[in-house]
């Protein structure tokens, strides 16, 4: 949905691609964001630790 969406505003003129391509990137990493605090609510580390390493 979001790249249609970048797609569809260059495509009208709406936005530069330069501008659409941020637009999708920024919004891209919010909603994985989102998505992810809802799998982990009240997780404070994202992403794997390697097997013999501490989290501190």
């Amino acid at each position: 949905m979001i790249v249609d969406r970048a797609i569809e505003s260059v495509r009208s003129g709406e936005t530069t691609a330069k501008e659409a391509i941020l637009h999708a990137a920024v919004h891209g990493w919010y909603e994985g964001h989102v998505q992810d605090e809802d799998e982990c609510p009240g997780c404070d580390f994202r992403g794997g630790l390697a097997k013999d390493s501490a989290r501190y």
